[in-house]
């Protein structure tokens, strides 16, 4: 089930009445948000359900039995092995074995590999990691194994997360789910105002982006420069309202069912260098490499040459955790290098720094290193030939990105642009819901072509 449909909007208020109705039941609340998440991912296809089950079954028992056996590696060994095999079967099986059967080509052998016809699971990137943050925590005896299981099956499963983070950790978000919530209006009104914040993002910002994008990146041989680069802008937006809408739309969904998700981003395009651009983006992730990949490696303590092996494989990985194609892995060791040559040569500069996310961003949406290295052919030939012109698509969704950085560059200080109180305006109640009716006319009459969230295919 998407946010942006109309069947998100009927269930969410059945679910948030019902919830609240069992506030004094927590095993019977936590069974009944479980039930609804599962009927939230099992909208797409039942049977993703399959998958969730098996991962959140193993990662329960294997926590149990961490604590209980001697043989503490060997269990959490197991389990990670399980959840990271099941995740490369769907996702990058078809990568590998395209790629390995093209490698003995040239040597003159011939594989006849078996195929696999599976659909990929939304959201299995993110469950994935969110459970093995669970079976190596409880290795490293950060926290307890849980005995309840509905409650660690409502973590792996909570459906405002689900599907495209933020990656929550046991140790944050597990220990909500056993204790008793209670309904704050603060913390409502506070979610609400962002999810509309995530609306607004999604459906007017990416979704007017995607529609220029696409056309663009159509017809991208015959081009001109500033069509190019307009083209490269407006997605560099469309990726960000897209992925931090669906993060506000989540964060804030959460809240009103009494729960705090983790901050997913943090304005990262008013960010001065690569290394804050990468604290601020995708915080989720990049904190779990962090924690989970990069520190056990040795992170930055053991020289200089260590710290390049880290931080490529880091990102990497990062790259290859966002899809099975070179244009992702060559995203990610793009960003990678641009960390390593920022340690050498520290210059702060928002603008710098936005334009070489820009650049970064062409890989990530060409479908293949032969469409990103043609845009980027194509834009040098314009530019040669003075083929300047003008902007073909998306002037409007440009606006709106304007306004977009302005509301977000005067409200930087806050949780959520909409949060007004305590600003010179944000004073007279009038004000504010005028405000917020502002932003919720020009979500339903300035929202672009309906388009599928980028980050649910990872």
């Amino acid at each position: 089930m998407s946010f942006v449909s109309v069947a998100f909007l009927v269930f969410l208020p059945v679910v948030f009445i019902v919830y609240w109705l069992l506030r004094r039941h927590l095993a019977w609340q936590n069974l009944f948000l479980l039930s609804a998440s599962y009927v939230f991912y099992g909208w797409w296809d039942w049977r993703f359900l399959i998958l969730i089950f098996i991962t959140s079954l193993s990662s329960y028992a294997s926590g149990l039995l961490i604590e209980k056996t001697e043989r503490k590696r060997l269990v959490a060994a197991v389990n990670i092995g399980l959840n990271i095999g099941i995740l490369a079967i769907f996702k990058y099986y078809g990568f590998f074995i395209d790629n390995f059967s093209a490698l003995l080509q040239q040597v003159g052998i011939q594989l006849d590999a078996p195929t696999l016809n599976v659909i990929l699971p939304v959201g299995i990137s993110f469950y994935t990691f969110q459970s093995l943050s669970y079976t190596i925590d409880v290795y490293r005896s950060k926290i307890p194994a849980t005995r309840n299981i509905i409650a660690f099956f409502t973590y792996i499963a909570f459906f405002p997360q689900l599907v495209a983070g933020p990656i929550e950790r046991a140790t944050n978000l597990l220990p909500q789910m056993q204790s008793q919530r209670h309904f704050q209006y603060d913390e409502a009104v506070d979610g609400l105002r962002l999810m509309l914040w995530g609306f607004f993002k999604k459906m007017v910002i990416a979704d007017n982006c995607a529609v220029a994008v696409n056309l663009i990146w159509a017809d991208y041989a015959h081009a001109n420069a500033l069509t190019l680069l307009g083209g490269m802008v407006l997605f560099t937006f469309q990726i960000y309202g897209d992925f931090s809408g669906y993060s506000d739309i989540a964060i804030g969904t959460a809240r009103l069912f009494g729960i705090r998700l983790m901050e997913n981003f943090r304005l990262p395009y008013f960010a001065s260098s690569m290394p804050e651009f990468w604290r601020r983006w995708h915080i989720s992730l990049m904190t779990w490499f962090r924690d989970y990949l990069y520190i056990p490696l040795g992170g930055s303590r053991e020289g200089m040459p260590k710290w390049i092996r880290n931080t490529l494989l880091v990102f990497l990985l990062s790259g290859l955790w966002h899809g099975a194609n070179w244009t992702f892995v060559v995203w990610g060791l793009y960003n990678g290098c641009l960390l390593i040559l920022w340690r050498y040569i520290p210059i702060r500069s928002v603008v710098l720094t936005f334009l070489l996310a820009v650049i970064g961003w062409v890989f990530f949406r060409s479908s293949c290193m032969h469409e990103a290295i043609g845009y980027f052919a194509s834009l040098w030939q314009a530019i040669a030939e003075l083929n300047f012109g003008s902007l073909q698509h998306g002037k409007v969704a440009l606006l709106y990105c304007l306004l977009l950085v302005a509301v977000e560059y005067v409200q930087r200080d806050r949780l959520c642009p909409l949060q007004l109180e305590g600003t010179a305006i944000g004073r007279y109640p009038a004000v504010r819901w005028t405000v917020y009716y502002v932003v919720l006319f020009l979500t339903f009459f300035g929202r672009g072509e309906e388009q599928t969230f980028i980050y649910f295919q990872f």
